[in-house]
């Protein structure tokens, strides 16, 4: 069964860096756009960032630049480098795709990952 997996998630200081990584099967990687959302405690999941075949990407007004969503077909790994991370950025990161995600507005699609927590401290 197909499956994504997330990973790089930690405790950071405001201000810091993370990079969070999402494994994504061969099988699919090269033919769908890949997204990273969030969950912060009480709220609703949320979309950060999402990123095309052909590495167009987008994002949330929240984290404009300050994360970079990349992919890397080597690797059949999708990237997203977290800087001047904020409290508010706290939440579990989750990877997201699916066979029919071809355009941003396919999102989000049947495939998750496990999620991964991102924890600013002040």
């Amino acid at each position: 069964q197909e499956q994504l997996v997330e990973s790089g998630g930690g405790l950071v200081q405001p201000g810091g860096s993370l990079r969070l990584s999402c494994a994504v099967p061969g099988s699919i990687f090269r033919d769908v756009a890949v997204g990273w959302y969030r969950q912060a405690p009480g709220k609703q999941r949320e979309v950060v960032a999402r990123i095309s075949m052909g590495s167009n990407s987008i994002y949330a007004d929240s984290v404009k630049g300050r994360f970079t969503i990349s992919r890397d077909s080597g690797k059949n790994r999708v990237y997203l480098q977290m800087d001047n991370l904020r409290p508010e950025d706290t939440g579990v990161y989750y990877c997201n795709t699916g066979r029919r995600v071809i355009l941003f507005t396919d999102f989000p699609g049947e495939l998750w990952g496990q999620g991964t927590q991102v924890t600013g401290s002040s």
